[in-house]
């Protein structure tokens, strides 16, 4: 039987203003087991950002437990908290990297704050830029590189602190289809071979069915349906599914169209 590796139960969040407060999250329950990458998909609204951003606590759920590993998220002081994030790597659509400093420096800025030897800190990031396919842009500059490679710096930085899970808040989503595709192979590669844990927030049907083993459906706030993405993909009952699955079907023969007449 297959471990349970992240367990979310009841999760809330609501953000709270002058005008209007704004449930986003009602109730979410989910189960994502070790080494899965597990995709959620919704459009945009339903809280798929928040509730990745729920995880690891930089937005602090209103009530609801997160269990990681052996870890109750929710129960963590501030400075437990710092280090459980340590093993939590988050990469993001806008890169999110410092323009002022080389491949180098920005891979090896959370290994800064882990306070690594620098002996140890100069392997590592030599390491992981080896793996992400980027050693000879060690040097570069962010304004130097393509968006596919800003983002394989990203998920080095991510990866910097050996995480068991790794969060891809709509990573794909800037790229073109090409480097998106290569960016996704990055991911299963390092699924394989270091066996984290991925969840792949996204509204792109084809990231999903190209990578994940297992979904869910975010539906304004609600998990409204999650199986195996093969289930899903054969037989959506929920809402959000059946027009996810309308929308990626309709778009598939268009393209088969265009091909076939040149365009």
């Amino acid at each position: 039987m297959e471990e349970v590796f992240i367990e979310i139960k009841d999760l809330h969040k609501t953000f709270y203003s002058t005008n209007q407060n704004i449930e986003v999250l009602k109730g979410i329950n989910l189960k994502i087991t070790k080494g899965d990458i597990f995709g959620i998909v919704g459009f945009s609204g339903a809280g798929k950002s928040t509730l990745v951003r729920c995880l690891n606590r930089l937005e602090e759920p209103d009530k609801g437990s997160i269990r990681i590993g052996q870890q109750e998220m929710t129960k963590l002081t501030k400075r437990e908290l710092n280090i459980q994030r340590q093993k939590i790597g988050m990469i993001f659509q806008s890169f999110n990297l410092f323009e002022s400093k080389t491949v180098y420096q920005n891979v090896a800025y959370p290994l800064k704050l882990s306070q690594y030897e620098k002996r140890q800190m100069k392997e590592r990031v030599k390491e992981i830029l080896e793996l992400v396919g980027l050693s000879d842009k060690i040097h570069a500059y962010p304004g130097q590189l393509s968006g596919g490679q800003k983002q394989r710096v990203g998920i080095a930085r991510a990866l910097a602190n050996n995480p068991d899970v790794l969060l891809s808040d709509e990573a794909t989503s800037a790229l073109d289809p090409q480097t998106t595709v290569s960016v996704l192979d990055l991911l299963k590669e390092i699924n394989q071979k270091l066996g984290i844990t991925i969840i792949l927030i996204t509204h792109e049907l084809e990231a999903i069915k190209y990578i994940c083993n297992n979904m869910a459906i975010l539906e304004q706030g609600e998990i409204t349906e999650q199986g195996t993405v093969r289930e899903v993909f054969l037989n959506p009952h929920s809402h959000t599914g059946k027009l996810f699955i309308k929308i990626h079907s309709e778009f598939q023969q268009k393209q088969w169209v265009e091909e076939g007449e040149g365009i």
